[in-house]
């Protein structure tokens, strides 16, 4: 009789044991899967590139035209140009990059010369001159007047989603917004005549066929996008314009 609390203590104890380690064991999982995961970021989505998508040589563009699908448009009755982040809706929400300004601040500090910038934020051009790379035009900017430079994607957000951005995730969708390798600092008038136009329905000036055609290329593959059979041949012969080595 002396024995039987001894032996119930026991197995209490032998119960705690086995549910401790069972726990454990669990939590250790757990925490590898969190870590796997944190590790292994999805796959559609890139991470973020202060850089954005570099600008290719011309035989490394010509070899990556080759390898883009050549597929018609799709789904461009259901494009919301919202659908690409609140930062290029018009009503502000831009994210920050990596070097902690938004890619609109990032743009016009890189394309702008002269550029003058503001004492208490790095990040805000307040003055410059823009030598306009689709119409050759020299565009004095002043942050306080009305502008007549406005920032452009290459591959714009309407053409993304009709080669293929509709079927991305929307964080995929804001990093192509942002990506800095398909934005330029251009004329106002120029940008909005191109549109969202493919380089078959619009082309820069003659001068500037050659670096629009790379960026353009290197941007579809970047992300995977499609290319019409016209779209292909009107970058085939801007790309013909370029003097090696680009």
């Amino acid at each position: 009789m002396p024995t039987r609390p001894r032996t119930t203590a026991r197995r209490r104890w032998r119960k705690f044991l086995a549910t401790t380690v069972v726990l454990a064991a669990v939590a250790a999982i757990g925490f590898t899967l969190w870590s796997n995961r944190q590790d292994d970021p999805r796959p559609d989505t890139p991470a973020a590139d202060p850089g954005g998508t570099p600008l290719p040589d011309t035989r490394q563009a010509r070899g990556d035209l080759d390898g883009l699908t050549i597929a018609w448009n799709r789904n461009w009755e259901s494009y919301d140009r919202t659908a690409f982040g609140p930062g290029w809706s018009g009503r502000g929400g831009e994210p920050v990059l990596t070097g902690g300004c938004t890619a609109r601040e990032t743009v016009m500090k890189r394309d702008l010369t002269e550029v003058r910038l503001a004492d208490s934020n790095s990040c805000m051009a307040l003055a410059g001159v823009l030598i306009d790379p689709y119409t050759g035009e020299r565009l004095p900017y002043d942050r306080f007047q009305a502008s007549d430079i406005e920032i452009d994607h290459v591959v714009a957000l309407g053409d993304a989603w009709r080669s293929g951005a509709s079927e991305w995730s929307p964080e995929r969708r804001e990093q192509f917004a942002n990506d800095i390798g398909n934005l330029l600092a251009v004329q106002k008038q120029a940008n909005q005549d191109k549109g969202s136009k493919t380089p078959d329905q619009w082309r820069p000036r003659t001068a500037y066929w050659c670096d629009y055609a790379r960026r353009w290329v290197a941007v579809k593959s970047r992300w995977a996008l499609t290319v019409q059979a016209t779209e292909k041949s009107a970058l085939t012969e801007m790309l013909g314009t370029c003097t090696p080595p680009a």
